[in-house]
């Protein structure tokens, strides 16, 4: 078996074990960061001037944000919160698509940059069975935006 087969092997394994005993919250922190490796490897490959690469990466993250993130999205639960994730869902695709077109970078940094900070809320708002204080109105609104239906 050549090594990089055995890394891919050992890469789907270990992903598919760490999504299997996540929990939901948890399952969105995972998507977010394989939006963000996916257009970093698009960076990459525009970098490298290996289209195909590039292609596949941004594929990739636009699959994670719309087919990932936004259809997690309840949004009968998660009110105008969900509605306004989802429209930056869509704007976040929209412009992965002109950055694969056009092989622009400064596209790609402004949707890494969108998705970094909401990444960083929703970790923020980790439930913890030790907490002490109850969660904020805005977290538990967050949470439900996500919630199954």
């Amino acid at each position: 078996m050549k090594a990089t087969a055995a890394i891919n092997a050992y890469n789907t394994i270990s992903t598919e074990s760490s999504v299997n005993g996540a929990d939901p919250h948890k399952l969105i922190s995972m998507l977010y960061q394989g939006a963000l490796l996916a257009i970093a490897n698009a960076k990459s490959g525009i970098l490298r001037k290996e289209t195909a690469a590039k292609g596949k990466s941004i594929s990739r993250a636009i699959a994670i944000i719309g087919e990932g993130l936004n259809a997690s999205l309840n949004k009968s639960a998660g009110g105008e919160l969900a509605q306004n994730l989802s429209s930056l869902y869509d704007y976040m695709v929209f412009h992965l698509v002109d950055a694969n077109l056009k092989n622009d970078i400064t596209v790609l940094d402004e949707v890494t940059r969108l998705l970094t900070g909401l990444s960083e809320a929703w970790d923020s708002i980790r439930p913890n069975s030790a907490q002490s204080e109850p969660q904020s109105k805005a977290s538990v609104d967050a949470q439900r935006a996500y919630e199954r239906a």
